[in-house]
């Protein structure tokens, strides 16, 4: 028994170190290609560069007007996070804690809404954004990702709002408490690991968002960093410029590194804890 549990253990640090090295390394090429000239690129991809480009960045951050997206970046996702984080817990207070005619219909359908293809309400939604001048349009873009629920959220913390007592909320109430006091001074903060959890999954993925800025952003000066470094990468069709394009892809990547590594425990210790009390 000792020798085929230490063969598995054996065999899933092997899983794991191939699975970070499958992460590790590309990171690893990008930062070594962008520190290279385009000469010496072409010329062979795996040699070592005879000095280190940094102007590479430099000419990145200028040249695809990085500074720019980013700043519309950090608005997007920080209204947005705050925005959507907020309409999470209020929805999934309404439909765990609340008792009215209707929830467990209204909950049914939001759970039938997992079988459904996002991109089918791509066309509906874009009318209707049109209908109602918010194209084009960063707060446009805000509010239609915070009240567009994300299903996984709502079961996320739903399921851990769930688990708390009611004795509490009675008391509250006979204490006087009105339904929103109720809700901002007792079932936030004991439900704060589930929202700080959701608020991690929704800034990676406000941040890594490309498809709606893609189509509902047309002016260049409103552009994410994704749909900006997508725009970058159509230009290397005409100029084959790839060692700044790959320094413009580290400076994109960097917030999201920093993220990771700041919050890596508390994504996991979160999700866990998510799971076990749904």
């Amino acid at each position: 028994m000792a020798e085929r549990r230490t063969l598995a253990d054996g065999f899933w640090r092997g899983i794991l170190f191939l699975w970070a090295l499958s992460i590790l390394f590309p990171v690893a090429w990008i930062f070594y290609q962008s520190l290279r000239t385009n000469v010496d690129f072409f010329q062979n991809i795996w040699a070592l560069p005879s000095t280190l480009n940094w102007s590479n960045y430099t000419k990145a951050w200028n040249g695809y007007g990085i500074g720019k997206s980013l700043l519309n970046t950090v608005y997007y996702v920080g209204v947005g996070l705050v925005l959507g984080t907020f309409l999470t817990t209020l929805n999934a207070y309404a439909l765990t804690r609340m008792k009215f005619k209707g929830r467990k219909f209204i909950w049914g359908l939001v759970m039938l809404s997992l079988f459904l293809p996002g991109v089918n309400a791509l066309v509906p939604q874009y009318v209707l954004m049109k209908s109602l001048s918010l194209t084009n349009s960063l707060t446009g873009l805000i509010v239609l990702d915070s009240f567009g629920e994300n299903v996984f959220f709502l079961m996320l913390l739903g399921g851990f709002m769930s688990s708390l007592p009611k004795d509490l909320e009675e008391s509250a109430h006979m204490d006087g408490a009105t339904l929103f006091q109720t809700f901002w001074k007792i079932i936030v903060p004991l439900s704060m690991p589930g929202i700080v959890t959701v608020a991690i999954f929704k800034f990676l993925g406000l941040y890594n968002n490309f498809l709606g800025p893609f189509i509902y952003l047309s002016d260049p000066a409103k552009y994410t960093i994704g749909v900006n470094m997508y725009q970058a990468n159509m230009k290397m069709q005409y100029t084959s410029d790839w060692v700044t394009m790959f320094a413009g892809v580290m400076i994109v990547m960097i917030p999201s590194i920093i993220f990771y590594i700041v919050f890596q425990r508390r994504i996991m210790e979160g999700a866990t804890m998510g799971a076990m009390k749904g």
